[in-house]
């Protein structure tokens, strides 16, 4: 039996999984990854520790499994500045979610074309993405700019980190859908762009070689003594795209995690999207590249974590959906902006908010306003994505840890009003990248890999259009009043 190792390296963990021949899941292991908070605003990992949890997701299963091919996705925003020599980390991992480069994005709005950088990049000028904060980190620290501009320092996302590491400094290497990711990447000619190396003042030595995200791109050594192949590299998103098995134009998936991240597959042509999304690359297999709309929610588990850890509303973020089938009182709504609101709003300073609050609210109203406040923020992406694609969807698949609280997922649907289907293998990102491996190393094809995707669960609409439209006004009031307070014009 021939085993493929998937593993994902997410922001709060890195999840391993191991899948047989027939694309079963048979095994799998997580390690948490902790965040430390310097700052307001800041977000830091350690890197060693990413690295820890690599080795130690992924050590036990390979023991356990003859694997014969593995494949790795990653956060993808976030990286980690390193010695070229002694591999030493020579800054923190600066995580995707990192405010920091807010004020290189607003020194640069001013000179910057947004759609030049569109039509280059598929993206935003938004400190989301690495390039921002990257300059912020090096503005902040004159020798440590000086050694990059000496060529003494790597650059990488943290699959470059780990491959780096794992293969004794053999590889410096990532793939095109990570590189699309940090606002130096051209998706148009797929490689790092001359004219965005220099708006950032940063030199095309820092950065890794860009591989295709299917084929062999090196072998690596997890700490037990054995060589293993890495056959697919991708961002974490676009592994979770491919997991879910949305191969053809028009197809989008929702994974709920620390946020909540939806694509649509469009083909193997860019397109700028009108109704604030991005367009970034899927994956590139066999010299075909495929590309995605792409809307990012940058609080969903995160805001649950909140009510529990923060507020003491719940004993176990499990808990949520059954408090909040306790709320009597549907005019408490949430706008859970507590890192920003992303697509399609691109306001970075937004804080969250709750509205409707009287001396009677309750635990419950607030849990309850805070779910419904993520399923409106993924129906405005879906909306928006609907309109770019011209078309509705049929269906919205969905993975990740929070597309089990039930109450979540038939708020979705009512608001939706269309079918939302749990995935069967909630682990999607782990389980597409391993996929992908499997497609790479064995050939296995992609309709062979489509027709294995099944649905746990299929949630559908129970509520009438009234309702619904009472549900979104009350939504669309709680965001007018937000912009009030923000200032936005």
């Amino acid at each position: 039996m021939r085993y493929v190792l998937g593993i994902d390296q997410g922001t709060t963990q890195t999840t391993a999984v191991v899948l047989d021949a027939t694309g079963a899941l048979v095994d799998q292991r997580s390690v948490q990854l902790p965040a430390r908070f310097p700052q307001p605003g800041w977000v830091e990992q350690d890197p060693w520790e990413i690295l820890r949890t690599v080795r130690e997701a992924a050590a036990p299963l390979i023991t356990a499994y003859p694997i014969s091919a593995v494949g790795l996705d990653n956060q993808g925003e976030t990286f980690v500045l390193w010695d070229a020599v002694t591999g030493a980390p020579l800054t923190p991992a600066i995580v995707w979610q990192d405010k920091r480069g807010v004020a290189v994005c607003e020194r640069l709005a001013h000179s910057v074309d947004p759609g030049w950088l569109q039509q280059k990049t598929g993206l935003l000028l938004d400190s989301y993405f690495s390039a921002p904060k990257l300059r912020a980190v090096l503005d902040k620290d004159a020798t440590l700019a000086a050694a990059v501009r000496a060529g003494r320092v790597r650059f990488g996302t943290t699959d470059t980190w780990v491959l780096w590491h794992l293969s004794g400094g053999a590889l410096h290497v990532t793939d095109p859908s990570t590189a699309s990711r940090t606002l130096l990447f051209n998706i148009n000619s797929l490689d790092w762009d001359d004219e965005l190396l220099a708006l950032f003042d940063l030199p095309r030595a820092l950065f890794p070689a860009v591989r295709p995200s299917a084929g062999l791109v090196g072998h690596v050594d997890f700490g037990v003594g054995e060589l293993l192949p890495i056959q697919a590299l991708l961002v974490d998103q676009q592994a979770a795209l491919f997991g879910q098995a949305c191969f053809a134009a028009g197809a989008m998936k929702c994974t709920f995690g620390t946020g909540s991240f939806l694509l649509m597959q469009i083909g193997d042509t860019p397109r700028p999207s009108g109704h604030g999304l991005l367009t970034t690359l899927a994956w590139q297999i066999g010299g075909v590249t495929s590309y995605a709309l792409d809307g990012g929610i940058f609080v969903t588990g995160s805001a649950v974590q909140w009510l529990a850890e923060s507020l003491g509303f719940l004993p176990d973020v499990r808990e949520s959906a059954a408090l909040a089938r306790e709320s009597s009182d549907p005019n408490v709504v949430c706008v859970p902006a507590l890192a920003g609101l992303a697509a399609p709003h691109w306001q970075p300073d937004a804080r969250g908010a709750l509205f409707g609050l009287s001396r009677g609210s309750t635990p419950a109203d607030i849990t309850r306003a805070t779910l419904d406040g993520i399923a409106c923020r993924v129906y405005e992406v879906v909306r928006a994505m609907a309109s770019d694609a011209g078309q509705r969807p049929r269906y919205l698949k969905v993975d990740g840890g929070p597309s089990a609280n039930e109450y979540l997922m038939q708020y979705l649907a009512d608001l939706l009003g269309i079918e939302v289907w749990v995935a069967a293998l909630r682990e999607a990102t782990a389980v597409g990248v391993a996929q992908l491996a499997q497609h790479a190393a064995f050939g296995t094809s992609l309709d062979e890999l489509a027709a294995r995707w099944q649905a746990e669960r299929i949630y559908r609409p129970l509520i009438d259009e009234a309702e619904r439209q009472r549900r979104l006004a009350r939504w669309q009031r709680a965001l007018a009043a937000l912009r009030l307070y923000h200032g936005w014009e």
